[in-house]
């Protein structure tokens, strides 16, 4: 599916959600800025956005995973343009079963992969086991907004519009219904900091985002 949509995701992705996720991404730089890490994983890196923007922290690496071979041939074509190639590792493999050493990264981030995850506390744990003791994990992911006005607008608009809007640009009727369709599956909030706390992780925290419509999640290698 991710491969089929390749091509047009990242216009999918600034008009759906009409920029904002640009600014989500953000705000995952900022959380991590004092913590100055050096190694940075991004799992599920897609196009490779927050790959990209996280060479703003000046690490000494950075290294992109992803599943999709399409969307990696994309986030190597982005590279590729801005000079980056030196810059940016770009990977192909499961986030559930991560090719790399333990103890390996100072920091993770995830920007809207982890509610694909096949076995979400098995990802949770991998990310963990290459973390340093005391890194830091990053997830964005989108939650289901609980502010009054705005709740009943975006559900309209997360499970009728979008999933309209998404079949018509990337002519895939299955990818933008699956996606209100995971968010809602997905374990948000409160109950997903108690999973990564069974993951390995501690100073688990959550910040919401954007009337609530997306959430960042930070944690700490115990």
């Amino acid at each position: 599916m991710f491969d089929s949509i390749s091509e047009r995701y990242d216009l999918l992705n600034r008009v759906l959600s009409l920029g904002i996720d640009v600014q989500w991404r953000k705000r995952v730089l900022k959380r991590l800025r004092p913590y100055a890490p050096q190694s940075i994983l991004d799992v599920a890196t897609g196009t490779g956005d927050l790959a990209i923007g996280l060479l703003q922290l000046k690490p000494k690496e950075v290294v992109g995973l992803d599943l999709s071979p399409g969307m990696l041939a994309q986030a190597d074509q982005k590279v590729r343009k801005r000079g980056l190639a030196d810059r940016i590792q770009l990977v192909e493999g499961d986030s559930e079963q991560l090719p790399f050493a333990q103890d390996y990264f100072d920091a993770v981030t995830v920007a809207f992969g982890v509610r694909n995850f096949e076995q979400l506390e098995q990802g949770l744990s991998e990310m963990a086991r290459v973390l340093k003791s005391g890194g830091v994990v990053a997830i964005l992911e989108f939650s289901r907004s609980r502010v009054p006005l705005v709740a009943p607008l975006f559900k309209l608009y997360f499970h009728h519009i979008l999933p309209a809007l998404g079949r018509w640009v990337s002519r895939d009727a299955s990818a933008y219904t699956y996606l209100p369709a995971s968010v809602a599956a997905f374990p948000e909030g409160d109950e997903f900091l108690r999973i990564l706390q069974k993951s390995g992780f501690c100073e688990a925290q959550q910040e919401r985002l954007t009337f609530g419509i997306c959430t960042l999640y930070t944690a700490q290698k115990k």
